[in-house]
Order: C-alpha cells, then structure tokens, then sequence
C-alpha cells in the first residue's frame, strides 16, 4: 500500500476508469494531509476511493443527504464458491427498459406533459441506484421546482398500476424476461449445492412481479422455494403504513449484500473469500465490493460506463462464461 498500489481495488483496475481528486467531496480529506495518499473515483463519482498507507476508506455519495464512509476489505477469492449473489434488474431479469419508463412517465406527471422523453445522456442516471436517487436527478435536470416527495407519489401511482396490470396478465408486453440462460445456470447450481441470494435495490411491490414472472416464464415453481434468500428494499413509507428502510441504504452501499448473505445465508466472515456476485451495474459492483464479496461484472448494464469494471474480478458476457470461471 505504500506505493498506492491500486491492484487493491481489483486486479484489473486500470486508471482510464478512474478520475484522481484532490480532495473528497465533502472536503473531509485531502491529499498530503493527515495520511491521505491519493483519492481516486470511477466515472460516475457515486462513490470516492481514499488511499492511505495501509488502508483504504470508500465514501459513498447520498444525493438525498446521507453519505457514508466504509472501510475497504481485501479482495480475496477461494475455493470452493459456496455461494452465488445475484442481481435482479439486468442480470437476472431483463427488466431496466421498463423501470426506466416507470421514471420517464413520473416525470412527464411532474411536467404535465405526455410526450417527455428522457436523453441518451439520462440513462446512467436513472437505473441502478435507488427510486429517490433517479428522481431526484430528473428533478434537478428538468423540473427543479419540484420535490422528491411529489415524484415519489406519481412513481408509485404509475407502478402500482402496472405492477397490477402485470399480474392480471394484461400489463406491459415483455416488460419482464428471464435473462438469457438464467434457467439452465440456476439448475446447474442447485445441482453443486452452491447457495443462491437473489438481491435487488428495488422495492418489494415493484421487486416481486419481476421475480414472479420470470419464475412462470421458465417453470420453476415458486421463487421463495428455489433461492435460498431473497432481499428487496423493503416496502415506502407512506401516510398511515409503515415503511422499511431501503431507500437511504441501497446499492452501491453494502447492506443489501452483506444482510443476504450473513442473515439469509448464514454465512460467516471467514466464508467471504467463498462468496461471489454477479451484478450488471456499477452502483451493484461497488456494493458488492464494499461488502467484501468477489464482484462479477455482467455485460448488457452500466458497468463500463461508469467504470466500474476496474472493480471487477472478471468481466462476463453471459451466464455459460460464468460456469466457465466456476470450473476453472
């Protein structure tokens, strides 16, 4: 660590991915003072790496106010992988087009205005990260005079509406396919009994329909009976219902990965070297990553957009390339 060796991330990091600052954002740390060597943060700056001698602190942005430090584990990996963490959106679900939508639509409410449209240069923005985070980025770009707790109600009005419709079997045409060779990868990993964590930023109302879907789709009976733990980000507080905590801790914080696996999972810290993730997106990776668990970067999401492949073990296009490392 004397020598800023930046391997500690991930053995493929790679400075074209990394932007070197001079001080963090909330100007607690600067380079050359009290034992900060270098700062480095990925493309997207959700999050900002701070080096010293013999450590590293990650400094996890919060545009909704509440950032938080964590201390950065050593990567390491062993045999035997005893447990496999996945993703919902992306990896295991392909369903980012439609919550992107979901997004587009609670803003064109926000505006009154039908035929909203995000950009191209939106999208990185608004899939990943928690529902508040995605609003409060279309508030700030397009309707500033706005707030988070107005969007908020038109997301969930346009969710619950077509969570319904969904489950009616009358909703959105293809808003929910099982990714390509989902099926045939989870059977071959029942069958080495490696455990599976299925984990997901997203609410438990708009999280469940996805998992159903997908489930009906490939014929694998009922999810909760299939993985071994499932971990959403619980249910929005709302007037008179209580809510659960979620959105001021979703990815790319470490909670949802560190609960599945320690309190879902039973696993131990000793059993982190024996844990991987598979994740699409950067906030994902870096969540993966700060809960101390061997991060698998899978193509088709952000990740090289908002360079967080130099934070990956390896980098996948499809579940056969991950069987693959499995068995080597």
């Amino acid at each position: 660590m004397r020598n800023i060796d930046l391997k500690y991330l991930g053995p493929n990091v790679n400075d074209k991915d990394l932007i070197e600052l001079q001080e963090s954002h909330d100007k607690i740390h600067k380079v050359g003072f009290n034992g900060v060597k270098k700062i480095f943060t990925p493309l997207d700056k959700k999050v900002e790496y701070i080096f010293y001698d013999n450590h590293i602190l990650a400094y996890v942005k919060s545009s909704l106010g509440y950032p938080a430090y964590y201390k950065v584990p050593p990567l390491r990996i062993k045999d035997p992988v005893k447990a496999i963490l996945m993703d919902l959106d992306g990896t295991s679900v392909k369903s980012e087009d439609f919550w992107i939508w979901i997004i587009q639509e609670s803003t064109a409410s926000l505006l009154n205005d039908p035929d909203f449209e995000l950009e191209e240069e939106d999208l990185p923005h608004v899939s990943g990260h928690s529902v508040s985070e995605h609003l409060e980025y279309c508030i700030r770009k397009y309707c500033p005079d706005k707030t988070v707790e107005e969007a908020r109600k038109y997301y969930f009005q346009h969710t619950r509406r077509e969570m319904q419709a969904i489950l009616d079997g009358n909703g959105k045409q293809d808003a929910f396919e099982p990714a390509e060779g989902l099926k045939d990868f989870l059977l071959k990993l029942k069958s080495r009994e490696i455990k599976i964590g299925l984990v997901t930023s997203g609410l438990h109302e708009k999280a469940w329909p996805e998992i159903l879907s997908a489930f009906r789709q490939m014929d694998l009976g009922d999810p909760r009976d299939f993985y071994d733990a499932i971990i959403t980000a619980g249910f929005p507080i709302r007037n008179g219902e209580p809510g659960t905590l979620g959105e001021l801790s979703p990815k790319p914080h470490p909670w949802l990965y560190a609960e599945v696996a320690r309190v879902g999972l039973g696993l131990a810290e000793k059993d982190k070297p024996h844990v991987i993730g598979l994740e699409d997106s950067g906030a994902g990776i870096n969540s993966l990553r700060l809960a101390g668990f061997t991060p698998i970067g899978m193509s088709g999401g952000n990740i090289e957009e908002s360079g967080a492949r130099s934070l990956c073990y390896d980098y996948c296009d499809n579940f056969d390339d991950v069987m693959e490392l499995l068995n080597n």
